[in-house]
């Protein structure tokens, strides 16, 4: 009688799943600023066609208010050089992450300087008579800009939950990222409308 010889199974190794190129957050974060920029394209095109027809009248219509052009332009450097300060932060953080701390508040400070002053415009304009039912320019002055300013608050507190995670030795490369591109979108998204808005 023959004996059946057991032959080992070859053990396979458990598949690499390969490393995805974007985080879950981030790539969420993604699709959330292509919205956004939808919406942002169709405030920007109704503005452009409302002031089309106005062609040949005042722009600003009689009795409105001028945008301040030139503080806005000092606002708009501010959130420019945070968006840069921001990219510092990065590269430090994924040198030594303690590294990240000055220039993320940094950032933040000046996050918080364009907040600030492009709420006192508000106020001034609104004193100036400026309002969102005073005439199709003041309305989309607060629809655009207003909606800006919900991004841009909202980017804000992002980063600031970031800040703290990062003293607390919390804070993830994905987290940074996620929020990170948050606040790209609100710095580049600004010079477009100001150019379109104020310009």
């Amino acid at each position: 009688m023959s004996e059946s010889v057991a032959i080992p199974l070859q053990h396979r190794p458990e598949p690499v799943r390969p490393k995805p190129l974007l985080s879950n957050g981030v790539l969420g974060m993604m699709i959330f600023i292509f919205t956004e920029v939808m919406i942002f394209a169709g405030f920007i095109s109704a503005h452009a066609v409302v002031r089309s027809q106005a062609a040949g009248q005042m722009w600003p219509p009689f009795g409105q208010p001028r945008l301040p052009v030139q503080e806005t332009a000092l606002n708009t450097a501010a959130l420019l050089v945070s968006g840069l300060v921001l990219v510092v932060a990065w590269f430090a953080f994924r040198k030594e992450r303690s590294r990240a701390r000055i220039p993320l508040l940094l950032s933040i400070l000046l996050g918080t300087f364009f907040v600030y002053f492009q709420g006192l415009e508000w106020v001034a304009l609104l004193g100036e008579g400026l309002t969102i039912q005073s005439s199709s320019y003041g309305g989309f002055f607060y629809l655009i800009v207003g909606t800006h300013a919900i991004h841009a608050v909202a980017a804000l507190i992002a980063l600031i939950w970031a800040g703290v995670r990062l003293n607390q030795g919390r804070l993830t490369g994905s987290e940074l990222a996620t929020v990170s591109a948050f606040w790209y979108f609100v710095v580049l998204v600004w010079p477009v409308l100001y150019i379109k808005v104020y310009l």
